[in-house]
């Protein structure tokens, strides 16, 4: 492929993560609304949203299938219109069973379009030579900051049927768009993928030292996307409830930890090439620890805004780099293991923190994401040796 080639295949992912992020925040800002309206605890709404994590860790077993039969491409577009259309059916559910099915419906089409574009990403990265994986998860949280943004302004003067079917519109126009242009372009050729070879292809003890490495780097991503989906979730809903935040600013709170995250995102190509990624694992969960320590514990709402903030910067490239490492052992299959468990925090995370927030409180609960977040660092640390950087 050529250059020109290269960098239209990357505008069109780039908008792709955008829009995946846009989506999914255009939904957790109107989630203390579809808690009053379903009448659900902490702890039943906890197991509602396990539906969008179980239906996205589900799809992803199944996805890499779809993409190595289909292509990358089309999947990614086929499960951003599922996504965008299923968007709009929380609002209708009034009860909390009908609310967690129809969110297992949004999140096998969330999960499916982020394995989807994550693998696209993945060829597009090897080709260019350049570790620009950032980037793109940059644009997913730019998405998500925009998503937020706009439900925080909107939030008090518009429905959340109303609002979620604005966002479907929206996506269903960009996916429509970006989609026509993502099937006109080739899969790029990955220049080292003779190399990079799974670990099936190695002997028996480094093939199953190799498969380790890849769990643990797994684990790395597990802590992080707990994080991200605690504040998703339930960030808004802690400004609203025990800080009396009004709704707005409650729904701003994920906007400030979108736009740190995609401040720090848009810096980590530059930082993996200046710090390597050891050191970018270990400052990241370190600082991310102490910022939600700050966003979890902070008597004021606008310290809880601050310390959001330094946890989305914090927890910015530390998924990236786990997906990146795990990829460098053991090629493609090291990144699908890597992403299940990844994303597997999502699915961790909702019940967990509902759970804890019925036994103590919502506050307390959020400070398992300082507990994980540490952990990554300490993972990240100890498993310094393991690639270089």
């Amino acid at each position: 492929m050529t250059d020109r080639s290269l960098t239209r295949l990357r505008i069109v992912l780039t908008a792709f993560f955008a829009l995946d992020g846009f989506v999914f925040a255009g939904w957790v800002v109107r989630i203390p609304a579809i808690k009053h309206q379903t009448g659900a605890s902490s702890g039943a709404l906890g197991l509602a949203l396990l539906g969008v994590s179980a239906g996205a860790v589900i799809t992803m077993m199944l996805t890499g299938r779809l993409c190595r039969r289909f292509g990358s491409h089309p999947v990614t577009v086929a499960c951003a219109v599922l996504m965008s259309l299923s968007v709009v059916l929380p609002p209708h559910a009034h009860s909390v069973p009908v609310l967690g099915l129809v969110l297992l419906l949004f999140g096998a089409a969330y999960g499916g379009a982020n394995v989807a574009m994550n693998s696209a990403a993945v060829d597009l990265v090897a080709a260019l030579r350049r570790p620009v994986m950032p980037s793109f998860h940059a644009a997913y949280s730019l998405g998500g900051m925009l998503g937020a943004g706009l439900g925080g302004l909107i939030a008090g003067h518009l429905s959340p049927a109303r609002h979620l079917f604005a966002i479907a519109v929206i996506g269903l126009l960009v996916a429509g768009v970006a989609g026509r242009a993502l099937l006109r372009e080739e899969v790029p050729p990955s220049p080292d993928r003779s190399r990079r070879e799974g670990p099936a292809r190695k002997p028996v003890v480094e093939a199953r030292a190799v498969r380790g490495l890849v769990v643990v780097f797994g684990l790395i991503a597990l802590c992080t996307a707990y994080g991200e989906g605690a504040l998703a979730d339930w960030g808004a809903l802690h400004l609203e409830q025990d800080l009396s935040a009004h709704p707005g600013t409650a729904a701003a709170g994920y906007s400030c930890f979108a736009l740190a995250m995609t401040i720090g995102r848009l810096s980590g190509t530059t930082l993996l090439e200046r710090l390597g990624r050891t050191r970018t694992l270990v400052v990241g969960g370190t600082t991310a620890s102490l910022g939600m320590l700050l966003g979890s514990l902070a008597p004021s709402v606008w310290a809880a805004l601050l310390g959001f903030a330094v946890t989305g910067l914090g927890l910015a490239n530390i998924f990236p780099v786990a997906i990146e490492r795990a990829g460098a052992l053991a090629g493609a299959s090291g990144v699908a293991i890597a992403s299940t468990l990844g994303y597997g925090g999502l699915l961790l995370g909702p019940p967990a923190i509902g759970f804890m927030a019925d036994w103590y409180s919502l506050p307390t609960a959020l400070t398992s994401v300082a507990v994980l977040a540490a952990t990554a660092a300490l993972i990240g640390f100890a498993t310094r040796r393991a690639a270089v950087g």
